[in-house]
């Protein structure tokens, strides 16, 4: 392929104008939240490898123990909920989640007859001594911002989330992508 130095989409612009607007560092950004993206997944990764499970067992673990410490008890259809599986598929997480021995069932001793799940103290073990180091070296970084900043960095992830979960995001012309910005 030839190299164009004008064509964004060889420059890794995707289809933003990195001329137009003050783009070029939105872009940055974007490369930026990609790369952390990426960093993410292999994090997540290295944590399945070291507690023997899939990425769906990862996610239920840690949501059983969200739920725990939020004083919330967890229920097959809650997980399916979470998970945005089918009941059939949340019957075999949790059977094999059951024989690995990360989680406990209850019967709930409102009805007698719904289940209670809870993440086993191994499994809690297992995510922190996983986990725990790279979220201590994260908290460093995140406490080095100032307030204001840290404002910042909420308000821009929860909107890149919203944008996230919407299956079909609606299209902006890329002239409307950034505003120009005043030179002060």
């Amino acid at each position: 392929m030839i190299q164009d130095e004008r064509n964004p989409l060889q420059q890794g612009a995707y289809w933003y104008d990195p001329e137009k607007h003050g783009v070029s560092f939105a872009i940055e950004v974007l490369r930026a939240v990609r790369r952390f993206r990426v960093a993410d997944a292999a994090m997540r990764h290295r944590a399945q490898a070291e507690m023997n499970v899939n990425e769906t067992d990862l996610m239920a673990l840690r949501h059983l123990i969200a739920c725990e410490r939020q004083d919330r008890v967890a229920s097959p259809k809650d997980l399916s909920e979470f998970l945005n599986i089918s009941s059939a598929a949340t019957a075999k997480l949790l059977a094999r989640l059951s024989a690995s021995g990360h989680i406990r069932r209850e019967v709930n001793p409102a009805d007698g007859r719904a289940q209670r799940l809870f993440a086993t103290q191994s499994s809690h073990d297992e995510m922190r001594d996983s986990l725990a180091a790279t979220h201590e070296q994260m908290m460093r970084v995140v406490l080095e911002l100032t307030g204001d900043q840290q404002i910042a960095v909420v308000h821009f992830l929860d909107s890149m989330c919203a944008i996230a979960t919407v299956p079909h995001a609606p299209k902006v012309p890329a002239d409307e992508l950034a505003p120009e910005r005043s030179e002060s």
